[in-house]
């Protein structure tokens, strides 16, 4: 594969003004079937490292416990795993959906939903779990599916325009509040949730405010999916304790940078 194919973006104006709008978009064939072949393999290796740098969230009596198996920093391990997490495809595709001049890598994060007994992840915003100042920073996911999803094995769904409710209260994932009592007025009563099945090697890319839940997975498989988190430059640490920003010497205030957080992507202008 030439440079050129490696960064060129498959997103469309018409995906733009979808996220814009909706604060999710679908995108099909963001991995050539080369690139999920291997993704698969490395991400395999990557979660059953035990190490210190990447983390492990699904322990026993944990937050995640059941409803999936998630490990954050996969990069930090696994050299194959830098090449995905800093793919500039999908940098570049974050920030011309986002409209950012400029898109940072906040953290990735390995997520398997085992068989059989794996919980639903309730609905439930990103951006309150951050440690960020800012309340609609723009900071958004990509969620990469290495199987086909639907509603059997953990595929996701959103609710459109959720994402212009605002910041709300951080859901308990294991004791889940109704995330829906959090906004005033019903304003969400008429948008219903869309449900996002996916083709292995397709992606969704979701806003940090937009509502969100995935499947619980009944089959007899793994659900395998690499997501990775991108922040706009320029936002700013809160100071907050977080197991991404932990040890990085990042000041209140200030923006997060740093060789933990590198510009993945920048305009032109």
């Amino acid at each position: 594969m030439n440079a050129q194919a490696k960064t060129q973006t498959p997103i469309t104006q018409k995906h733009i003004d979808f996220y814009q709008e909706n604060g999710f978009v679908q995108v099909d064939n963001m991995l050539t079937p080369e690139e999920l072949a291997e993704l698969r393999g490395y991400l395999e290796e990557a979660m059953q490292t035990e190490s210190d740098r990447s983390k492990s969230t699904d322990k026993k009596d944990g937050s995640y416990y059941r409803v999936l198996n998630q490990k954050v920093n996969l990069w930090r391990d696994h050299a194959g795993m830098g090449k995905y997490s800093f793919h500039p495809r999908f940098a570049q595709s974050a920030m011309k959906l986002s409209g950012a001049s400029g898109m940072r890598f906040f953290h990735d994060h390995g997520l398997w939903k085992m068989p059989g007994d794996s919980k639903a992840t309730p609905w439930h915003q990103d951006t309150p779990y951050w440690p960020i100042n800012e309340a609609d920073a723009g900071m958004m996911s990509i969620w990469i599916t290495l199987d086909d999803v639907n509603e059997d094995n953990g595929c996701m769904a959103f609710v459109p325009k959720s994402h212009k409710l605002g910041k709300l209260t951080g859901i308990d994932l294991a004791n889940p509040q109704n995330i829906f009592d959090f906004v005033e007025g019903g304003q969400s009563a008429e948008r219903k949730p869309v449900i996002v099945p996916l083709k292995a090697g397709s992606c969704t890319f979701h806003n940090g405010l937009t509502f969100h839940y995935a499947h619980a997975n009944v089959t007899d498989k793994p659900r395998r999916v690499l997501a990775i988190i991108f922040m706009p430059d320029g936002i700013t640490y809160n100071g907050k304790e977080h197991l991404v920003t932990d040890g990085a010497g990042l000041t209140a205030g200030q923006p997060i940078t740093g060789p933990r957080f590198p510009l993945l992507a920048k305009t032109d202008v």
